[in-house]
């Protein structure tokens, strides 16, 4: 059982009009999270998703996180990547008290955590290392085929603040890079002007 302060509301700070400010609510969320992605996610995760949209208190969500893994609700399944997934417990509750929650919380949250775990998987398979030289900054863009790379460009920056910049637009779309060298290098004019296409349109 959870202390008695379970309904008492949380620090409004940070939250959109229509998150949840209740540890209850906080509580049933992450649960609902980890059962609708159905994938292991760490606790920084879980806390940027709900922070990061508003939904949720900082503070109290990493408070209420805590309190998943005391109470047998979530556990770590991953001790050297801090996963964490739902326990038998944890899915009662999600199930249990979904309906609590604000349907545009749960579609808020669910497309969020399904966007940043995207984003998490493509700069793990396509790294970025910026590196200082003597005339600005090295940085090396590497993308990967799985057990082959296959680009591995590097670009100079004159400055830190640039090098992050082409770090940032990367990773936002590093097959974009792939098909822009590789239409220049072919000459393939439609991959090129499909390219520019996709540039811009901002993708």
């Amino acid at each position: 059982m959870y202390d008695n302060d379970e309904l008492i509301n949380t620090f409004d700070e940070g939250i959109i009009y229509g998150g949840v400010r209740s540890k209850n609510e906080i509580r049933t969320l992450i649960c609902y999270m980890y059962l609708s992605v159905n994938k292991p996610m760490d606790k920084d995760t879980v806390v940027e998703i709900i922070q990061t949209r508003g939904l949720a208190n900082y503070f109290e969500t990493s408070a209420c996180f805590d309190d998943l893994i005391s109470h047998n609700n979530i556990e770590l399944v991953d001790e050297e990547k801090r996963l964490y997934f739902i326990t038998p417990n944890g899915k009662m509750v999600a199930e249990q008290l979904e309906t609590t929650l604000a349907t545009s919380v749960k579609e808020k949250a669910y497309t969020c955590a399904l966007s940043l775990l995207e984003q998490r998987r493509i700069e793990k398979e396509n790294t970025v290392t910026i590196t200082k030289t003597d005339k600005g900054y090295n940085v090396n863009c590497r993308i990967s085929g799985g057990e082959i790379d296959l680009v591995s460009i590097d670009i100079y920056a004159p400055d830190n603040n640039q090098a992050k910049i082409i770090k940032k637009n990367f990773h936002k779309n590093p097959e974009l890079l792939y098909k822009v060298i590789m239409g220049t290098m072919t000459k393939d004019k439609r991959m090129v002007a499909e390219c520019l296409d996709e540039i811009k349109k901002g993708r």
